[in-house]
């Protein structure tokens, strides 16, 4: 039997009718090499923001299930266009609808989860020598509403659809040539890696490394997808992400990843009693907020209240705001304070484990170079430090300059990792 791959087109991938065909000759190429082939794609280049801002014309705080109504067209767009382009080069083609293709959610608009992918419609297109697209970051919810996935999700949408199709690997095509060691914007040297583990990859994920979202990689460790990313302008290898024991030995550090899309959040005079921690961060929950770095400061003195800081994504501030003013009055908690220009740069690697002296370094460089850090967070491979958004730049050079990851990619002598070309 055939073997089938997951090709993945992110949205500069497909901005224009040139890279659209583009695609389609790769998508072709990879059929005529005798693979069974299911393509997830994008919306066009900036029409995803293009939506959120016609959604913000007409309503300063549109209703989320409109909004995913609103941005599933993206996706569906892209995929119609690339079916012709395939359609053209003589092959079949046939595009589907994230619900169309099987794709169950929660109920959580905006941000939903994948349950579930009934992926009969696309095992009889493949079965009929069809190449399948599928609109990427939607799906249906068990209420039976279009949902989507947040940011990114188009990645989480092929990482599911080949798991449930046991594929050979997936393939996530973007504008860079794999995951480098740093944000090749910022450090021109910055190295490919050519074999990043699952659990580097989440570290990188969650720290603000864009080539994957972070529920793509977790998904993929979870069903254990082999994961291929690549470049779409060019041919050749790009990275492989992998379980760690298939990997060979680890260096210290893998990558310096960051962000500069950070918020912090500070609760004022928040009382000492228990349970007061559980409601706050219940009620963000309970709104879909993510939370990442939570600190909290003793009381000045006892019967005083204590001040609490945590960080969320800028794009949540809003609504973590919003639903914290009631918790706020409730709870008796003093006010609010927020900072929105925030930033987080963090040291990734598997090394680390067996290697103190880190967090040291970390430390002595930033300091060194006047950076003061607001926030720590650390995990047996991570090191993250919250900072202001204007020194992220200066950080990551300068780490990534202290840890020598600079260098030319490493060649495997034998390499095992070499997967469908």
């Amino acid at each position: 039997m055939q073997d089938t791959i997951v090709m993945k087109f992110g949205g500069t991938s497909v901005a224009d009718a040139e890279r659209i065909k583009r695609a389609a000759r790769r998508i072709v190429a990879k059929r005529e090499r005798g693979f069974r082939v299911v393509a997830v794609l994008s919306a066009r280049g900036k029409a995803t923001d293009e939506l959120i801002a016609m959604a913000e014309e007409v309503s300063p705080a549109p209703d989320p299930r409109e909004m995913d109504m609103l941005l599933s067209t993206g996706e569906r767009i892209s995929c119609a266009l690339c079916a012709m382009a395939i359609n053209d080069l003589g092959h079949q083609a046939v595009s589907l609808t994230g619900s169309q293709a099987g794709i169950v959610t929660d109920t959580a608009h905006t941000k939903a989860r994948i349950l579930d992918v009934r992926a009969d419609r696309i095992h009889a297109a493949l079965d009929e020598d069809k190449i399948v697209l599928v609109a990427g970051f939607q799906g249906v919810s068990t209420a039976k509403d279009v949902t989507t996935l947040g940011r990114g999700g188009s990645d989480t949408t092929a990482v599911a659809l080949a798991a449930a199709l046991g594929a050979a690997e997936c393939e996530i095509y973007t504008d860079v040539a794999g995951v480098f060691s740093a944000d090749p914007r910022i450090v021109a040297d910055a190295r490919k890696l050519p074999v990043v583990s699952f659990e580097e990859m989440l570290e990188m994920s969650a720290s603000g490394a864009g080539v994957l979202q972070l529920r793509s990689v977790e998904y993929a460790r979870n069903h254990g997808v082999r994961i291929h990313c690549r470049s779409s302008m060019e041919d050749g290898p790009g990275t492989v992400i992998v379980a760690e024991q298939d990997t060979m030995e680890r260096p210290l550090v893998t990558a310096i990843t960051h962000s500069t899309g950070e918020s912090k959040i500070t609760l004022l005079g928040v009382p000492d009693r228990p349970g007061i921690a559980a409601r706050i961060f219940g009620a963000l929950a309970d709104a879909n907020v993510n939370v990442d770095m939570i600190i909290q400061n003793e009381a000045a003195s006892e019967g005083a209240g204590a001040d609490m800081s945590f960080t969320v994504t800028r794009d949540d501030l809003r609504v973590a705001r919003l639903t914290l003013e009631p918790v706020v009055d409730e709870l008796g908690i003093g006010g609010i304070k927020e900072d929105e220009k925030m930033g987080k740069v963090s040291v990734v690697g598997a090394g680390m484990r067996s290697h103190p002296g880190v967090a040291a370094k970390v430390f002595d460089v930033l300091g060194d170079a006047g950076i003061n850090i607001e926030m720590i967070s650390t995990s047996p491979i991570k090191i993250s430090c919250v900072i202001r958004a204007e020194r992220v730049d200066d950080a990551v050079r300068g780490l990534h300059d202290a840890f020598a990851l600079s260098g030319k990619d490493t060649v495997l002598a034998e390499d095992p990792f070499a997967g469908p070309r």
